[in-house]
Parts: C-alpha cells; structure tokens; sequence
C-alpha cells in the first residue's frame, strides 16, 4: 500500500448543514461553492485587516458536509470563530479532531485507495493526496521525513514556523502561488486588502527557499547579508529550508555582490515566481 504518513498535528473541524458551503465560500479566501467530493481546496480565514488568522484544507464530504484540516493548536479557536460568523445559518460546527484524522500520502502516481471519510490531491502543489480519516482506520507512519522534504521543496510555508498568525498577509505566505485565492470570487473577510495588494503590487516580503551549505540554520535565526537584516529561518531539512525574507533587501544585497547568511552559513536563495495575472 502506498505510504501513508500521520499528521498528528492537525485537527478536523467539520461544518454541516444547508447553509454550510454558501457559509464557507462568503467567509474564506478561496472558492468553496464549486467544490466537490474527491476535490480539496486550501484557503484561509482572515482579520477583517486582511491577516492570516487560520490557514486549512477544505474539503467537500457529500451532502451539505465540509470538513477543514487545520493545525490541531488552532482547532478550537477556529470553532468558536465560525461560530461567531455563524448567525442564524442553518449549519453546525464541530471539533471532530478526537475522532478523524489527517494523513499525507506522499507519492503522486495514483490515488490511494484507503477507507477515507474524503481524500484529494493537495491543491498546493506536488506533495501527493491528502486523506481525513476516522481514527486508527488506516495504517500510518509517523516518520514525516519523506512529506516534509516535499513541501519545503514545494515552498509550502507551515504557520507558526514560516509565518506568524495574526500578522502576516496571505501574499506573504506565498497563498496566491498555492491556490489559495481565487481573486474572482465576491467578498469575503480582508478581501479588499488582498486585492489591494495584488493590484498594486505592494507585497515587500514572502516566505522564499533557500539552500544552505551544510546543514540549514534552526527556525528564527536572523538573516543577514552585507551588515543589513533581510529575514529570519523557518522550516529546514539537511541543507534545504524556508525563510520570510524582505525581497526588495535580498535583490539589493545580491546586487552588491553580498551573501545572506544565518547562524555562520551561507544561504542561496530562489525568490517565489511572480503569479500569472
């Protein structure tokens, strides 16, 4: 069977109901209307400010049934939030992180067929399926190596290693190269802002890659390159990891010929692609 890989970190929250994705889709950043079983999308709920309160996994459970994979930490928090944007829907909110479980499923040849409440492709890029699964129903490792070397290599920022909630904008978290803004949808929380940003082209920093020579430095190390702070470490794995980096000083100290470096090693940065229009 296709390796599958514990996520013990996640929590599962489940939204149901008739007003459950008309719900969703006015509140997060991403389109939830259009989402059907076998498809996930990721999104985020935002500060009115347009910050990244959650970030999460939506997926389409058949019926008028979602569920959102989100970090386990955050998992009752996001709860009474929702329940605050509930009003007088016709929809529940339950914390099913007792009960399901998310699983990473690395390799990308096929769909697993495992007994899954619902499973999709991870929408944010190459890091294989993803499955939400009733607790100890499906055979898991807890060796994350394999899963965590794809997603850095992806550039898929992990919220509290590579960007601090409730301070950070969904461009900063590189959310616009991961599908998880869909830019022609009606409002939802902090949508102006994010237009605005996108439009005007106002995004000074983002989550970036790099390589290190040697072993990459540990999370919240200070970056530096000719005397000046251009960023701090986040997520790393032997010589490769993730940085919030302030682009427009990183493009300067490579212009004057310096080298970023952290904790007494050199760095190599690949800046994010710009986002097609």
């Amino acid at each position: 069977m296709t390796k599958a890989i514990l996520l013990d970190d996640r929590g599962i929250i489940e939204i149901s109901g008739e007003d459950a994705g008309k719900f969703l889709h006015n509140l997060v950043t991403n389109d939830v209307a259009s989402l059907k079983p076998g498809e996930a999308r990721f999104a985020a709920l935002l500060t009115p400010q347009g910050k990244i309160l959650f970030d999460f996994l939506v997926f389409a459970a058949g019926g008028d049934r979602y569920l959102i994979d989100c970090p386990l930490d955050l998992a009752a928090d996001l709860q009474k939030r929702l329940n605050i944007y509930k009003l007088r829907s016709k929809l529940t909110v339950t914390n099913r992180s007792g009960e399901f479980e998310a699983i990473a499923f690395p390799d990308m040849s096929e769909v697993p067929t495992v007994d899954a409440v619902a499973i999709a492709a991870d929408p944010r890029g190459p890091l294989g399926f993803r499955a939400i699964a009733e607790k100890g129903r499906i055979p898991t490792s807890n060796e994350r190596r394999d899963y965590e070397a794809l997603r850095i290599h992806a550039g898929v920022p992990l919220g509290g290693v590579d960007f601090a909630y409730g301070g950070t904008f969904p461009h900063e978290a590189n959310m616009d190269l991961l599908s998880g803004i869909d830019f022609k949808k009606g409002c939802y929380v902090g949508q102006e802002v994010v237009s605005r940003m996108k439009h005007r082209g106002l995004v000074r920093k983002r989550v970036a890659k790099y390589r290190a020579q040697g072993g990459a430095p540990a999370p919240g190390e200070a970056i530096r390159a000719g005397g000046v702070e251009i960023g701090v470490t986040g997520s790393r794995l032997e010589g490769e990891g993730l940085a919030m980096i302030r682009l427009d000083r990183l493009d300067d100290a490579l212009a004057t010929g310096a080298t970023p470096e952290a904790a007494g090693a050199d760095l190599s940065f690949e800046t994010p692609d710009k986002p097609s229009p």
